[in-house]
């Protein structure tokens, strides 16, 4: 999986997001986040988290959407159930994924981190196909981006502890950094 010198993942779908911005200027990217995403809850291959990550999700469409009204969120990549890969972001630029968020005495993790939505729940497991595709763009990422390594490679929970969970229980990380490990 190459990404170009712009941040774009040439293997994957590009869906042309406008929930982003620039980075601040001088700021390294070094810290990589997996977070967890269904819409609605524990319903998968919806078209609605892409609606969400465009900016056109009808509120209306499910009762659990309420909650969703004029938020203005997106992730540089989602992984599907399948492993099809769909970046929303240039990895050079800004998500807006994280929150309000620390990573070892650091705030706003958005400045410097690149996020990854598994579609999925806590509780349900993940995919091989997710685990393949998510190892092969983390390798990528860590080849493209040096200062994300292994350790720097982290949860939604790990980064706004008390206020995010996921990727929850259902996410392996032991098979995850295993993976890692192994030669492409």
């Amino acid at each position: 999986m190459a990404i170009d010198l712009n941040g774009v993942l040439e293997a994957a779908t590009q869906r042309a997001c406008t929930h982003y911005d620039e980075r601040p200027e001088h700021t390294d990217i070094t810290l990589l986040v997996i977070h967890n995403i269904s819409l609605p809850a524990g319903q998968f291959g919806t078209p609605f988290v892409d609606d969400l990550f465009m900016g056109g999700i009808d509120c209306n469409a499910h009762q659990s959407f309420g909650d969703l009204k004029g938020l203005r969120v997106s992730a540089h990549c989602f992984i599907k159930r399948t492993g099809e890969v769909v970046q929303y972001v240039p990895f050079n630029k800004r998500a807006w994924h994280a929150g309000v968020s620390e990573f070892e005495g650091q705030t706003a993790c958005n400045n410097y981190s690149i996020g990854i939505e598994l579609e999925g729940t806590d509780t349900t497991a993940y995919t091989s196909a997710q685990y393949a595709s998510l190892c092969n763009l983390s390798k990528s990422i860590m080849q493209r981006y040096p200062k994300i390594t292994p350790s720097r490679i982290v949860g939604h929970c790990d980064i706004a502890p008390g206020r995010k969970t996921d990727p929850g229980l259902s996410f392996n990380w032991p098979l995850f950094l295993n993976m890692l490990e192994q030669p492409s």
